[in-house]
């Protein structure tokens, strides 16, 4: 939870003058344009609002551009300003765009946007994690009366967007909204499976199981019935009708049939 369903904010694709694919270069620009693309995705943002925002940069001259140097909306900060994105020399010239979204986990470029980008701009995979690690342990303690309890240690690591506690509190409260449902018992329906004759595991069980008398088994195996699914079929007054099949063989089948398997036949014959 910690880990993968917590909300952030990254930049998912950038646009720079000139460039129209990830493996060109810029003018008076040491990285090329796949390591600034690498740099975006090492900036740590925080975002307001929902809504996709757009950020800008214009950087000229010699120097080292930082995410600090962003013109970025209202609604957005960056939490690590030194990150470096490229280092110029004399007379370059950078410009830049780049839509900041927010989402949760990590989404490859194929997923990183519902909406189609403009043609020039390079997407990015995004990283919204704002937690980066997570280790727990738990140990056994002694209660103020002396009970055995358990207590658990949590350690978090996070990319400054949230302090760790505020990345715990917003995983309790998903995990509060996801289990809150539950608590009224009353909207939770019991489904009762239920096997036709023919899926039914005990229907298949063979009639060597119902530990007949040789004469009752015999009479049975002839009319070829072999499991209690065939057995089923016939209503108490159907045994009698089997060949050489009498009353007593017949009683014994219906208690056999109901002290084993707890089935009862029918009384009257089966209608066609």
């Amino acid at each position: 939870m910690l880990l993968a369903n917590l909300e952030g904010a990254a930049v998912t694709a950038i646009r720079i003058g000139g460039v129209n694919h990830e493996f060109a270069t810029i003018p008076g620009v040491r990285e090329d344009v796949l390591e600034i693309m690498l740099n975006m995705k090492e900036i740590v943002l925080k975002s307001y609002t929902e809504q996709p925002q757009i950020g800008r940069l214009v950087a000229t001259g010699a120097a080292h551009v930082t995410a600090g140097q962003f013109e970025l909306p209202s609604e957005v900060e960056v939490v690590n300003p030194t990150q470096p994105i490229a280092t110029l020399t004399e007379g370059a010239k950078l410009e830049m765009e780049f839509r900041i979204e927010k989402g949760v986990g990590y989404v490859p470029v194929e997923r990183s946007s519902e909406e189609p980008a403009a043609l020039d701009f390079l997407q990015i995979d995004a990283v919204f994690m704002p937690v980066t690690k997570v280790n727990y342990s738990v140990e056994s303690i002694r209660g103020e009366e002396g009970e055995a309890k358990d207590r658990l240690m949590l350690e978090i690591w996070t990319n400054g967007s949230f302090n760790p506690k505020e990345a715990l509190s917003k995983a309790a409260d998903i995990l509060v909204d996801l289990f809150n449902p539950l608590k009224d018992l009353n909207q939770l329906e019991t489904a009762v499976q239920e096997y036709p004759d023919e899926e039914n595991p005990q229907s298949q069980i063979p009639i060597e199981e119902l530990q007949l008398s040789v004469r009752a088994y015999n009479c049975l195996k002839r009319a070829q019935i072999n499991t209690v699914a065939d057995l089923l079929d016939y209503s108490q007054e159907d045994l009698l009708e089997i060949k050489n099949f009498g009353q007593k063989s017949a009683e014994e089948v219906i208690e056999a049939l109901q002290k084993r398997l707890g089935i009862t036949l029918p009384q009257e014959k089966a209608k066609a």
